[in-house]
C-alpha cells in the first residue's frame, strides 16, 4: 500500500498518476525488448471463449480470487492494459472517486468475473481491480461464473496465443480423443494441428477402404492414436528421430519425408532405417 500523506484526495491523485506512469513505462519496455505488441494488451473474453470453444457456464458464487489471475475483460474498450493500469486519463475521474471512497473506509462491492481455467475476465469492476493492483493488494472478492470450454486455457499469455488455441480446438473437433491423448499432441506452429487433422482423416479413409465397413470419427481417432501414432512415435524415439521438437512434430515431419522418399504409407524397420539415414 502506498504511503499516506494525510490528504486522501492528494493520495488518490498520486496513485492514479503512478499507475499511468507504470503503464507508459511498461509499454516502452515492451517495445525496447522487441516483444509483440499484444503482450501487454488486456485479453478479450469473447475472443478467448471462442478460440477455446465455449460449452457452457455455472455460477460459483462469491469467492476471493488472486489479482494476478485477472487478465481480461468483457468490455470492448481498452481503458486498461493487461495489468489493469489505465491507458489514458479518460477513466481518471471515476478511478479517483472510487479510490477516495476506499481510503475513507466505505464498503466496496465485490467485482463480477468470468473464470476460464485459472484466468479471470472482468464483467463489472474494472476500476476496482485497477485500484486494488495500484495500491498493492494481492486478492479481491468477486462473484465468479465459471465458463466451460473444449480446449484448456493453459498457455494463454497474449492474444497471439488464441490462434494456436483456435487451431487446437478445430483439431479436437476433427479428431476426438481422450484428454490424456491430447496431452501428447502439441505443436509450436498452429498450422501443425490443421495438417495433422488432414493426415488423420486421410489415414481414416484408407482404414475404411481396407476394412470395408463404416466407422465414426471417435473410433477412427482412437484407432489412429493406438495403431499409428503411438507405435510410430516409439519407433522414432528408438531411432533417435524425435529431434528437438514435440512428438507430434516429429511424427508429421518423418511421415512427410516417408511419403516423399518412398511413396508409401507403411511403417516398418526398413522404412525407419532408410528415413534415419536420409534425414540425418
Amino acid at each position: 500500500m502506498p504511503a499516506e500523506t494525510g490528504f486522501p484526495r492528494a493520495d488518490v491523485e498520486n496513485d492514479f498518476m503512478r499507475a499511468r506512469r507504470r503503464q507508459v513505462l511498461a509499454r516502452l519496455a515492451h517495445r525496447l525488448r522487441g516483444e509483440p505488441d499484444d503482450v501487454n494488451l488486456i485479453l478479450p473474453f469473447d475472443e478467448v471463449a471462442a478460440a477455446l470453444g465455449r460449452k457452457g457456464e455455472r455460477f460459483l458464487g462469491l469467492q476471493t480470487i488472486k489479482l494476478d489471475t485477472v487478465v481480461g475483460t468483457v468490455d470492448s474498450r481498452r481503458d486498461f492494459d493487461r495489468r489493469f493500469r489505465p491507458t489514458s486519463s479518460r477513466v481518471r475521474e471515476r478511478w479517483e472517486r472510487l479510490a477516495l471512497a476506499q481510503r475513507r473506509g466505505e464498503a466496496i462491492p465485490p467485482i463480477d468475473v468470468y473464470r476460464i481455467g485459472d484466468l479471470h475476465f472482468v464483467k463489472d469492476g474494472h476500476h476496482r481491480v485497477s485500484i486494488a493492483l495500484a495500491t498493492g493488494q494481492q486478492v479481491i472478492d468477486a462473484y465468479v461464473t465459471e465458463v466451460l470450454t473444449t480446449v484448456p486455457a493453459s498457455g494463454i499469455h497474449s492474444r497471439g496465443d488464441l490462434l494456436m488455441k483456435d487451431y487446437e480446438r478445430m483439431f479436437r473437433s476433427r479428431v476426438p480423443l481422450p484428454e490424456q491423448a491430447y496431452a501428447k499432441i502439441s505443436f509450436t506452429d498452429p498450422w501443425g494441428y490443421a495438417e495433422l487433422g488432414e493426415a488423420v482423416e486421410a489415414w481414416g479413409f484408407r482404414y475404411l477402404q481396407h476394412a470395408h465397413r463404416f466407422l465414426g470419427r471417435e473410433e477412427i481417432a482412437r484407432l489412429w492414436y493406438a495403431e499409428e501414432f503411438l507405435p510410430v512415435v516409439r519407433m522414432l524415439r528408438a531411432a533417435d528421430l524425435i529431434g528437438s521438437g514435440t512428438e507430434a512434430e516429429a511424427y508429421q515431419r518423418v511421415a512427410r519425408e516417408r511419403y516423399r522418399l518412398m511413396r508409401t504409407h507403411e511403417w516398418n524397420d526398413e522404412v525407419i532405417e532408410r528415413l534415419r539415414r536420409e534425414i540425418k
